[in-house]
């Protein structure tokens, strides 16, 4: 009866400049996990993080997580089902690997359930990657500059600036740097009308900042500078 109530945790971040450094996207998880298993007075037996992209299937260490789960009869845990993929045949694969699975977010799903889930999951994934290339080329065609073709996304330091200048300098340029990478996703999801909270709230799910969390006023001023830039 003890073993049932085991729990092996799988909680996985998509990429290690994103989230596997900075350790948001898996604190956000680990807490979630925490909450779950107090709650259903369930043990965590073993964690195991991976740094993979979901569209990876070769999980090397989902595997090991599998297998411990199986050796000492416990539960594989995940935080949200999409943090374990968004395809169809990945999670029918999980679901036949002779372990109990769980998601925190559909606790008492079955695994028809599981399968539906996945399958909105793996619709949506494919919907929202083709309304962010029309939004970008949209963007394009009026001229908006976007990531390396923007020249506020670029290392504006200059080493002949001395003083306060030079530090005002640079402080700009780490903080355009900072926004370089994820400033297209933005543009593209205010192109397809989000709000700058909506916004705010899927980028810190797939883009926690290293200090704090993504708000409103953070999303306009990104917006800003690239419009300034």
């Amino acid at each position: 009866m003890e073993q049932q109530r085991r729990i092996v945790s799988y909680l996985r971040v998509s990429t290690e400049r994103s989230q596997g450094v900075s350790g948001l996207g898996i604190d956000a998880q680990r807490a979630t996990v925490a909450d779950f298993c107090q709650r259903g007075g369930f043990t965590l037996a073993k964690e195991f993080v991976e740094v993979e992209s979901g569209r990876n299937n070769e999980r090397t260490v989902l595997a090991k997580a599998l297998a411990h789960a199986r050796r000492i009869g416990a539960t594989l845990l995940v935080a949200k089902l999409d943090r374990l993929s968004r395809s169809v045949r990945f999670i029918a694969t999980v679901l036949d690997a002779g372990v109990e699975f769980r998601a925190c977010d559909v606790p008492d799903a079955s695994r028809l359930l599981l399968h539906i889930l996945s399958a909105v999951a793996e619709a949506e994934a494919a919907a929202i990657s083709q309304r962010t290339k029309a939004a970008l080329k949209a963007a394009r065609e009026r001229g908006t500059r976007l990531g390396a073709e923007n020249t506020a996304c670029r290392n504006l330091g200059d080493s002949t600036v001395r003083g306060r200048v030079a530090g005002q300098a640079a402080n700009r340029a780490k903080a355009v740097a900072a926004f370089a990478d994820v400033l297209p996703t933005i543009t593209a999801m205010r192109e397809q009308g989000l709000s700058l909270r909506a916004i705010a709230e899927r980028l810190n799910g797939e883009y926690p900042r290293q200090t704090g969390s993504w708000q409103a006023t953070q999303v306009k001023r990104v917006l800003d500078r690239a419009a300034q830039g």
